[in-house]
């Protein structure tokens, strides 16, 4: 089997604009929650063109905003550029090929997904690069991979493996397979009580002979995630991510005989610590040239209002261009059935909760709402406390969401306004996601 390095690694990755750009000319229905009935039966650009505003939207809702969007975009892309490190932002986060685009557009190295699932969306609007963060080991699923990299030599896959037994089940299938490329996998090293990963560098090396071994398989270099092993930016939580990173640059160095290629990636980053891995380990780019640092964080697009907020570097140190939230979520008092107690329409099956519950911002048409909070989430309905005679029945409620892993998954079709702090927000667009 030929073990030359994928095609197209040096160049950026592609994306099929004519499959995202013909989203556009869906037709819009039922499915599609965040529209009113009177979006029935038009395509999206025929429904953009109406014009129509925030005011025509019914609630529960999920919006974007066009400026933020934009403004995080860019500035994660000077920041990358700036510390030397490439980024394949995790596209699960939004699962939107809209975004995807514009992501590769900004200088993008590729495209991280999590699952065989998500990679057939990602191939199916013709992302050509891309890293799966997680260990494929279903036969059926190596079988579509092996077949897809054998008709396109620019679709590019790596993927992780973390133990010898991956190793020999990933082979196993894609010898029976006829692999007529060879699959490029990542060592994945973990950490006490982390998440998948070998334990330690020893055993990252013993992954990394049994690679070398078999013959469907070429070593692309090593990976992990070192944001399961934290949960916030205090001191400790930043020793612990940092003494991780060592160990994977540790592994790297060592491994600097055994690549086939000169062109090895060493992968780390999601979206709260990215600046301590950039530190750590944008120099091994200088040390052993030819390594190549991806980054993969992927909630830095859209930001947030809780989780994000108080860890991302770009957030919590300040500086003249901090990311900015890009979501908000829109909710309608529906009752009152307490002087201190509302009760909103949007609820679990609508808005993020698992990393902090939606913290209210303002009433349309009222202004900031200060020293309310919502207390609870059921399936559908939101418990706003200590809002008093500024939320009565019908008046609708800005709510700031934490966590857009979380948020994403729950619409379809998202509407972007122009700006969500206008008095009446224009809708500029529509994303589709596919979860």
């Amino acid at each position: 089997m030929d073990h030359q390095t994928y095609a197209g690694r040096a160049q950026g990755p592609g994306i099929d604009r004519a499959r995202v750009a013909a989203l556009a000319e869906e037709r819009l229905d039922w499915r599609f929650k965040a529209l009113p009935p009177a979006a029935t039966g038009l395509t999206t650009s025929a429904y953009l063109a109406t014009g129509p505003t925030l005011d025509d939207l019914g609630t529960p809702l999920l919006t974007l905003d066009a400026a933020a969007l934009d403004h995080n975009l860019r500035t994660m892309a000077a920041w990358c550029d700036k510390t030397g490190v490439a980024l394949a932002p995790h596209g699960k986060t939004t699962m939107a090929p809209a975004l995807w685009q514009a992501q590769i557009d900004a200088g993008c190295h590729g495209i991280t997904l999590a699952n065989l699932w998500q990679l057939r969306v990602a191939r199916a609007f013709g992302v050509s690069r891309v890293l799966v963060a997680n260990t494929v080991l279903d036969p059926a699923g190596l079988a579509w991979i092996a077949a897809e990299t054998a008709a396109d030599p620019d679709f590019a896959v790596t993927s992780w493996v973390d133990s010898v037994a991956a190793v020999e089940q990933t082979d196993r299938a894609l010898r029976a397979a006829g692999a007529e490329r060879p699959y490029e996998v990542l060592v994945e090293l973990g950490g006490p009580a982390g998440r998948t990963g070998a334990r330690t560098v020893e055993e990252a090396l013993e992954v990394a002979a049994a690679v070398r071994r078999a013959p469907t398989l070429r070593l692309a270099g090593v990976g992990g995630y070192e944001g399961v092993l934290a949960k916030d930016a205090a001191p400790a939580a930043l020793d612990t991510v940092r003494g991780y990173l060592l160990r994977l640059a540790e592994l790297h160095r060592r491994l600097a005989d055994a690549y086939p290629g000169p062109e090895p990636l060493v992968s780390a980053g999601g979206s709260a610590y990215f600046d301590t891995v950039a530190e750590e380990l944008a120099p091994l780019a200088a040390e052993l040239p030819g390594t190549t640092v991806v980054l993969r964080s992927g909630a830095y697009l859209v930001h947030d209002d809780g989780f994000y907020r108080g860890v991302s570097p770009l957030a919590r140190d300040g500086g003249d261009r901090p990311l900015r939230a890009a979501m908000h979520g829109w909710a309608r008092v529906v009752s009152r059935p307490e002087p201190e107690l509302a009760l909103l329409d949007g609820g679990k099956r609508d808005l993020p909760y698992d990393l902090g519950l939606p913290e209210p911002q303002l009433v349309r048409g009222q202004g900031a709402l200060t020293g309310a909070t919502v207390t609870a989430l059921n399936d559908q309905h939101a418990f706003l406390r200590g809002a008093g005679d500024r939320a009565p029945v019908g008046a609708v409620v800005r709510l700031g969401l934490s966590h857009p892993c979380t948020a994403f998954d729950k619409w379809t079709l998202i509407p972007v306004l122009d700006d969500a702090d206008a008095e009446h927000p224009r809708v500029v667009d529509l994303v589709r996601t596919f979860f």
